[in-house]
């Protein structure tokens, strides 16, 4: 079972979620935030009184914190998953971090190159 519910506010809206979210509710919740994020640009998700969250949940939580939604819950349980959702988020490097380490990597190869073959 699952409830979702919508408060929209000036600028934004929070989508609260009760029950499980797990596999045969992700779409439904997937289809809620899509609908929010196409009307504003603040979307929180707040997970109220969530008891289970199976891997395509934690999957859901992960896409949803990359695209900018906020995460936030109540409960033990629910707060430790979205902490460590927000952890993963926040050590992982970002697309223009990557590139940049990227890029050195492979300038570090060409003089490494040209020092070794006198290019």
């Amino acid at each position: 079972m699952i409830r979702i519910q919508t408060a929209d506010q000036p600028g934004g809206t929070t989508i609260a979620i009760d029950g499980q979210l797990i596999g045969e509710y992700i779409a439904e919740v997937e289809e809620s935030i899509r609908t929010s994020l196409e009307q504003y640009n603040d979307v929180h998700l707040f997970l109220r009184n969530v008891s289970h969250i199976d891997e395509m949940g934690h999957a859901l939580l992960s896409r949803l914190a990359a695209q900018g939604v906020q995460l936030s819950a109540t409960g033990l349980y629910s707060s430790h998953v979205v902490a460590e959702v927000q952890l993963a988020r926040n050590s992982r490097p970002s697309r223009a971090k990557r590139q940049d380490n990227e890029t050195r990597r492979r300038r570090a190869i060409g003089i490494a190159f040209g020092t070794a073959f006198g290019v």
